[in-house]
């Protein structure tokens, strides 16, 4: 694999200088290697748990150019392990979240973000500039997508997950020989009832931890120094505090990936419901509904109350999205919808189409208004 030089950097400014003094000193690293990473890109997919830690780190080691790929907006819930949000961001998209830190952080990197969720389509133009790609995924399908976008591009791919106390970590498709991800899965595991992505935890330290250490093998691979986890995965079990590393075997069978229409049922995010259809209203359209009925509507804000506090609507009511399954407010939201219409919102619209997908599982209808508050200001209700 070859790491391009797009930026040809031949230098470091003193800020960069002073920054990056204790790498400068490595002899692994020194003045030429600070500049390997300076001339590097890496495309971080998924701005979460893993993606929180990756980024940080990313930005800390002094990599040039940085892409973050995620369409998904900061909860309250989230801040237990994704560290590069903070409580002040709740509610904002998390690629402004932690383009605004790394950019606090460490002012040289160049940052470019993504508002989208990838998929067959867009995944070949999102990630085709970048040197290496990371994955911080949280679901199978994404997972393969990326692997074998990367096979058709020729991308190294460095590989990360969690669940519970455990994390793994691999790097695939460093070299032509080398494993990737169909070699250690095969078949998705979605198909032999895997727990979804609402019904397992995490400690936050696993991914932070899982995170850090995709980081480093992104070094050892711009660098060229080291052993790279190349056709091994590691296995961490944080609480009893085992690891093992298990070797993988490549099979050319599993690299003939020529276009991303072969393997489209590998692809689709059945762990966390994203094929479910919700109805949607636009904010101006709603407001002509809220004016004309508004004892008809029960419009639930599902942002959390800090935000419900500051912005609200009038006759609306606050059920945070993380409580939103809690028996008595299903309850609640049941009997109204026997004699009212269901909305939800949110403050740009992610949240009230999750839960809307949510309600949807309990056999409640109900609409989600696109935009969220953002778009509903601009209309004015009232």
């Amino acid at each position: 694999m070859v790491i391009s030089t797009d930026l040809n950097s031949d230098f470091l400014s003193l800020d960069e200088k002073e920054r990056y003094k204790k790498h400068l000193t490595l002899k692994e690293i020194g003045f030429k290697g600070q500049l390997k990473l300076k001339n590097s890109s890496v495309i971080c997919i998924g701005a979460g748990g893993l993606g929180s830690s990756v980024l940080l780190y990313l930005a800390a080691a002094g990599i040039g150019r940085i892409g973050i790929v995620d369409n998904d907006q900061v909860e309250k819930s989230n801040l237990q392990r994704q560290i590069i949000h903070e409580t002040n961001t709740v509610g904002n998209l998390k690629i402004n979240s932690a383009q605004e830190r790394i950019k606090r952080f460490n002012p040289n990197i160049e940052v470019t973000t993504f508002n989208k969720r990838i998929n067959s389509e867009n995944v070949i133009e999102i990630i085709k500039d970048f040197d290496i790609i990371c994955d911080c995924s949280d679901n199978f399908g994404t997972r393969y997508l990326i692997n074998d976008a990367c096979l058709i591009l020729n991308k190294a791919l460095v590989f990360g997950s969690v669940q519970g106390f455990e994390g793994q970590i691999s790097v695939f498709n460093l070299n032509k020989k080398s494993p990737n991800l169909r070699d250690l899965l095969p078949e998705s595991p979605v198909k032999n009832n895997i727990p979804s992505c609402e019904e397992f935890g995490v400690v936050g330290v696993s991914t932070g931890l899982i995170g850090i250490l995709q980081v480093n093998e992104i070094i050892k691979i711009i660098l060229n120094k080291g052993e790279i986890l190349d056709g091994k995965i590691m296995i961490f079990d944080l609480l009893n505090m085992n690891i093992k590393t298990l070797n993988l075997k490549s099979d050319k069978l599993n690299k003939n990936i020529k276009n991303l229409s072969q393997f489209e049922d590998f692809y689709k995010d059945n762990e966390c419901q994203d094929n479910i259809k919700i109805k949607k209203i636009n904010a101006k359209e709603f407001n002509t509904l809220y004016k004309a009925k508004l004892n008809k509507i029960l419009l639930i804000d599902v942002r959390e109350e800090e935000e419900f506090n500051k912005c609200s609507i009038k006759g609306s009511i606050s059920i945070p999205i993380n409580n939103l399954e809690q028996k008595s407010h299903l309850e609640f939201i049941k009997q109204e919808s026997l004699v009212k219409e269901i909305f939800t919102l949110c403050q740009l619209g992610k949240r009230s189409e999750k839960a809307s997908k949510i309600l949807m599982k309990f056999k409640i209808s109900s609409t989600s208004i696109e935009g969220g508050m953002k778009k509903i200001n601009q209309v004015i209700i009232g």
